[in-house]
């Protein structure tokens, strides 16, 4: 039993790297570079009061590749659009996010980062609503044989009331893992989401009982991860230091994001703000707000390569010493 096992693994896993995902090698730091700019073309995505999510998205992406190429000239850079279409210039939303992971995995990507926008609410930047502003007490009288009785009741005031579309921060997504997996306990949950991601497609998520799927998911698990959630929880941590609201580092259980589950290397979704609120639209598309946001993701990806390249390092001296 044990051995038909280990057959059935194996064939899994040569099944995974026949699919285009290059089984985990010993690649040290980061050499390619995937930038995934969110929506495209006709897809806008999240739609604010003046913009859309794919123009800040592609415009973030973009500085955040040229600080990049300046300070680490010898990394390859690939961005899976570089204007206003569905990448690829794919004709259907579904066949862009299929070209972007098999864009990551054909090209060896050593990391996958997509850029989005969080979207909450009924509209950006608010709406009316019909609500009880006050309430007048009235009384009427009426007679129950010989008696007369007083009765008070409320007559409401009603008004169309603005209210503000007040969901407002940032969150960065990793691959959602079994639920049950020990490694994924540390991550915020997140099965009630409100917000927008590209993870509205048809496209199927895998499936944990198909032998290949699962063979996928435990090299993901070994390899994967813990370098993804490292680098998800810096970029959190950059964000939170910068004063911006911080809502964690997130999985949907419920629905994975297709673009995570589908590229084999570490990968995370990052919602830089919500293009639903007025404040943080303004914030996002400006000069500033984006060069801010640029400045904390880089801050947090330049830890992040650090931290790789010192342990390669390390592990590297731990060979040498053991050849000896």
């Amino acid at each position: 039993m044990l051995r038909s096992s280990k057959l059935l693994l194996l064939a899994g896993l040569l099944a995974f790297t026949n699919t285009g995902f290059a089984q985990p090698a010993a690649r040290k730091g980061i050499r390619t570079l995937i930038i995934d700019p969110g929506h495209g073309g006709i897809d806008p995505g999240a739609r604010g009061s003046f913009t859309s999510e794919a123009a800040i998205a592609l415009q973030v992406s973009k500085k955040f590749g040229d600080t990049l190429a300046k300070v680490y000239p010898e990394m390859k850079i690939i961005y899976t659009r570089t204007s206003d279409i569905v990448p690829g210039n794919s004709p259907t939303i579904d066949a862009g996010l299929k070209y972007r992971a098999n864009l990551a995995n054909q090209s060896g990507g050593d990391l996958f980062i997509a850029i989005h926008l969080n979207s909450a609410g009924r509209k950006a930047g608010g709406w009316y609503e019909r609500k009880v502003v006050d309430k007048i007490p009235r009384t009427k009288t009426y007679k129950k044989g010989k008696k007369t009785y007083t009765k008070t009741y409320y007559e409401y005031v009603y008004e169309n009331v603005y209210v503000e579309n007040k969901a407002k921060g940032t969150e960065t997504y990793v691959w959602a893992m079994n639920k049950n997996d020990s490694k994924i306990n540390s991550v915020t949950k997140n099965n009630e989401y409100s917000g927008e991601i590209d993870s509205t497609s048809a496209l199927a998520m895998p499936d944990p009982s198909d032998p290949v799927e699962k063979a996928r998911m435990l090299i993901y698990a070994q390899n994967y991860f813990r370098k993804s959630l490292e680098l998800a929880s810096e970029v959190q941590e950059q964000f939170k230091d910068a004063g911006r609201v911080d809502r964690g580092v997130k999985q949907r259980n419920d629905k994975g994001i297709w673009v995570l589950q589908a590229t084999g290397m570490p990968s995370i979704l990052i919602e830089i703000g919500f293009i639903s609120n007025t404040e943080e639209e303004q914030y996002m598309a400006s000069e500033e707000g984006q060069r801010e946001i640029v400045n904390n993701i880089f801050a947090a990806f330049k830890k992040y390569k650090e931290k790789l390249e010192k342990k390669s390092e390390e592990k590297d001296k731990e060979e040498g010493k053991k050849g000896f």
